[in-house]
């Protein structure tokens, strides 16, 4: 299943979406001309240039988003001017994405002046420069995350992120409506968006079906307006994946629960439980099991384990 979705890659964010979607997280203000909106960020990180302005541009990161901090521009305007005009034009030569100026800091007019004659974009933040610095860069690492689009239920299990999977028809969103009445939130149905975000899995819905839940029978239904906001969560890291197969389609399935295996998720291995579904069982509390045991792996309880073991032992003893 996983194989045929489409991962898609990013190659570059565009400074226009950048500024236009988190101008106001960052406290972004541009403050020459927009015509450099156009340029690509081509890389999830920031630099501070303070090498390149003293001359050094061996290694120079220049597919980067460039920061001034209070030490920057403390240096730049200790030049004599002809030579600070050189360095900033130098960089901008470089075809740098655009520059931004912390702490409200008011760049130097030249600069601004041949910003706009190279037509690269001039922002300034109210934010101390490690603090945009940090912001930014969480930003960026989730605009360029790999991303793959699941079919399937996502929800928020006890603090678990759980992804029900199956065949069409065979009870995903009855069986995350199950749970959600138990006290689990809903974070996506039917589409999951996965992003690789640092080794780590984030799953979130389409901005469109955020909180709404299509039941057969019922339709489309507002979880949030039958439940509470409680009930639904904009993301959350994918732990767990279960496959919900019709008894009829089953084939042998582990019963100890020695032998899951990991699915491949954009590279991550996720641990896989298959569930048999069948009338009169309870397939939401069967889920809500799983979760609890992946707590507990995750915390280094193996049940199965030491159940294992237990039996071992005992074998082990009869024939002494």
């Amino acid at each position: 299943m996983f194989s045929k979705s489409k991962v898609k890659k990013v190659d570059f964010v565009t400074l226009s979406k950048f500024y236009g979607k988190y101008k106001e997280a960052l406290q972004l203000e541009l403050i020459n001309s927009p015509a450099g909106l156009s340029r690509h960020i081509c890389e999830p990180a920031l630099n501070r240039p303070g090498l390149a302005i003293a001359g050094f541009y061996s290694y120079f990161a220049n597919k980067r988003i460039q920061v001034f901090g209070s030490a920057e521009l403390a240096y730049l305007q200790k030049l004599p001017e002809g030579m600070r005009k050189s360095r900033i034009q130098r960089m901008f030569r470089c075809e740098v994405p655009g520059i931004v100026f912390s702490r409200d800091q008011n760049p130097p007019r030249e600069i601004v002046e041949l910003a706009d004659e190279a037509g690269v974009c001039v922002f300034r933040t109210s934010l101390v420069t490690m603090k945009f610095v940090n912001s930014a860069t969480i930003i960026l690492e989730n605009e360029f995350a790999e991303s793959v689009t699941l079919h399937g239920c996502m929800v928020d299990v006890r603090g678990v992120g759980v992804l029900i999977r199956g065949k069409s028809g065979v009870g995903k969103s009855e069986t995350a409506l199950g749970l959600i009445e138990r006290g689990a939130a809903l974070v996506a149905d039917d589409m999951v968006y996965v992003r690789n975000v640092g080794g780590e899995l984030v799953a979130s819905a389409p901005e469109m079906s955020r909180g709404f839940m299509e039941v057969r029978g019922l339709g489309i239904v507002n979880i949030t307006t039958l439940f509470g906001l409680k009930s639904i969560r904009h993301n959350k890291r994918l732990d767990l994946i279960v496959t919900l197969i019709p008894a009829k389609d089953q084939e042998e399935l582990d019963r100890l629960g020695l032998e899951r295996e990991g699915l491949d998720v954009l590279g991550e291995k996720v641990l896989h439980v298959q569930l048999s579904v069948a009338p009169g069982r309870d397939i939401a509390r069967l889920v809500e099991v799983a979760a609890m045991d992946y707590h507990l792996k995750d915390m280094g309880i193996d049940m199965a384990g030491e159940f294992n073991r237990r039996l071992m032992s005992n074998f082990q003893s009869s024939e002494n």
